[in-house]
C-alpha cells in the first residue's frame, strides 16, 4: 500500500494495471510485455483479461500466476474463455455490466468489441473494466477500444498507441470520458523517443486537468 485509504496503482508493463484498495487487490491483463514479477504476483483477489490478444495475456506464463492466486476470480471475455480453458482455475466469462464485489472493490464489465484495426480483420471481443472503491473513486481499464465511455470515470487508463489508434482519436476518448485524473497505458509499441510526443498532444488537448506519467514499472495513489 502506498497511501492508506487510497486506490494505488501499478504498471506491470504496457497494459497490465494492479490496482489496490484496502487490501483488495486486482491484476488486469498480463501479457507477453510484462515482466515476470507480474507473474510472481500473489494474494490477487481477481486477474481479469480484457481480450485474447498476446499483449494483452500471456497464456505461457499466466499459468504459473494464477497456481500462485487459487483463490482469486478469474474473469475474460468470451472469446478469451477458449484461452483459458488451458490455464489452470475456473475463469468466468465477463459481459458488458457484469459485476462483482471484491472486498472493498467493485468490477463491472464495459462494452464488447475490440477496435478495427483493418477492414479485412474481424473484431474480436474486448470487455473493458471499471474498478470502483466503496468510497465511489472509479478506474477504468477500456482494453483495446476507445468506443466506449461510462459515466463517473476518477482515472483512465489511456491506450497511447496502437495499430487501432491515432492521437486525435485519443485525445477524443478522453474528453468524452472526461476523467480527473489519466495515466498511459498500451505504451511499449512507442519508442522512448517518441513516447513524450503522443502523451504530451493527450496532456496539451484532452482537458484532464491531472496528468500522470507512469513507467512500465511505476506506481501511484489517487484518494
Amino acid at each position: 500500500m502506498l497511501h492508506d485509504g487510497d486506490v494505488d496503482i501499478t504498471r506491470f508493463g504496457h497494459a497490465s494495471l494492479l490496482v489496490e484498495h484496502d487490501g483488495t487487490r486486482v491484476l488486469i491483463d498480463p501479457g507477453v510485455f510484462s515482466p515476470d514479477a507480474t507473474f510472481q504476483l500473489e494474494r490477487l483477489d481477481a486477474i481479469i483479461v480484457t481480450h485474447q490478444h498476446p499483449d494483452h495475456l500471456d497464456p505461457a506464463r499466466a499459468a504459473s500466476l494464477v497456481e500462485r492466486n487459487r483463490g482469486a476470480l478469474l474473469l475474460s471475455d468470451p472469446e478469451t474463455a477458449t484461452l483459458t480453458a488451458d490455464l489452470p482455475g475456473s475463469w468466468e466469462v465477463h459481459l458488458d455490466g457484469d459485476e462483482h464485489v471484491l472486498g472493498s472493490l467493485t468490477v463491472r464489465g464495459v462494452g464488447s468489441t475490440h477496435a478495427e484495426i483493418l477492414p479485412s480483420l474481424p473484431r474480436v471481443t474486448n470487455v473493458g473494466v471499471t474498478i470502483t472503491t466503496n468510497a465511489g473513486t472509479t478506474l477504468f481499464h477500456p482494453g483495446d477500444t476507445y468506443e466506449y465511455a461510462p459515466d463517473d470515470v476518477d482515472v483512465l487508463a489511456v491506450p497511447l498507441s496502437a495499430p487501432w489508434a491515432k492521437v486525435s482519436e485519443t485525445v477524443e476518448f478522453v474528453r468524452r470520458v472526461g476523467p480527473r485524473t489519466i495515466l498511459p497505458i498500451h505504451d511499449c509499441t512507442v519508442s522512448d523517443v517518441a513516447h513524450g510526443m503522443y502523451w504530451g498532444h493527450v496532456v496539451g488537448h484532452s482537458g484532464a486537468q491531472d496528468a500522470r506519467l507512469l513507467g512500465q514499472s511505476d506506481a501511484t495513489s489517487v484518494a
